[in-house]
């Protein structure tokens, strides 16, 4: 399978394989990939899920030797396709409040790019390189990055950045605030469940609220947001798991949380 999943102490690591197309994708690629996201949200065992690649990319979007021939009717389309795979697998209109980590091994670019910004937390090594190349073939960019990248990173350098269509580096890209880290490759996967692991110490519940809140709040004007806040608070104090934490504390020993 391109698209491996593989789960370990509540965290999955979702790997994308297919290096002889620098990890590009075509319908079949999309839609397993979307698959991945939708069982990981769905799946209350797995708390926090990692994204890489393998080979010279993270992802390069979609194969547009298949992908865009399947799209006009070129090439048959997988009878299993469905136009929303392709958005959800780039994290486009998929609510997901589990953190994602992503682990930047290489190019990421175009659709690659619109997946980065449905992470949380971003480790890229020194020679990854980031590119919203759309224009340039004379397309759109339409997975969701020309709402998210100003939201997360200054506007002038985000519009800089769309509208030049220009590939920067993973120096560039941590500069502007695009990156958590820069790591050496050999360092990228241990670095990822190191983030991983500081985030399953935590209460699941806890942090998915806590996610849902930032992202749900982007969209709201102060007083709805801070409603917003309220309400997810109220639910997250009438869990077990916000019995356990101060159990654990006074007891001193670590929580085990049930995610519930």
């Amino acid at each position: 399978m391109p698209i491996h999943y593989e789960i370990a102490d509540h965290i999955v690591t979702i790997t994308i394989d297919r290096p002889e197309r620098k990890n590009a994708m075509d319908m079949e690629h999309f839609t397993d990939l979307a698959d991945s996201w939708r069982r990981f949200r769905d799946d209350p065992d797995v708390w926090v899920a990692i994204v890489t690649g393998v080979g010279s990319a993270f992802c390069t979007g979609a194969d547009l030797k298949t992908f865009i021939p399947q799209v006009t009717g070129q090439l048959p389309k997988p009878e299993n396709w469905k136009p929303v795979n392709g958005v959800h697998a780039v994290l486009k209109d998929l609510e997901i409040f589990k953190p994602i980590i992503a682990a930047v091994n290489g190019d990421c670019v175009a659709g690659g790019m619109e997946m980065l910004g449905g992470t949380d937390i971003r480790i890229a090594t020194p020679n990854a390189r980031f590119g919203v190349l759309e224009p340039k073939r004379g397309l759109f960019a339409g997975g969701g990055t020309t709402v998210r990248l100003p939201r997360q990173i200054p506007f002038p350098a985000a519009m800089e950045f769309l509208l030049t269509a220009d590939l920067i580096g993973a120096e560039q890209a941590f500069a502007m605030g695009l990156l958590n880290r820069i790591v050496p490759p050999e360092e990228l996967m241990a670095t990822a469940l190191e983030y991983a692991r500081r985030i399953t110490a935590n209460a699941p519940l806890a942090v998915q609220a806590t996610k849902q809140s930032v992202l749900q709040g982007l969209a709201m004007n102060l007083p709805e947001a801070y409603q917003n806040e309220r309400q997810l608070a109220g639910v997250v104090f009438a869990t077990e798991d916000a019995k356990e934490g101060p159990r654990a504390f006074a007891e001193k020993r670590p929580p085990r949380w049930q995610g519930k």
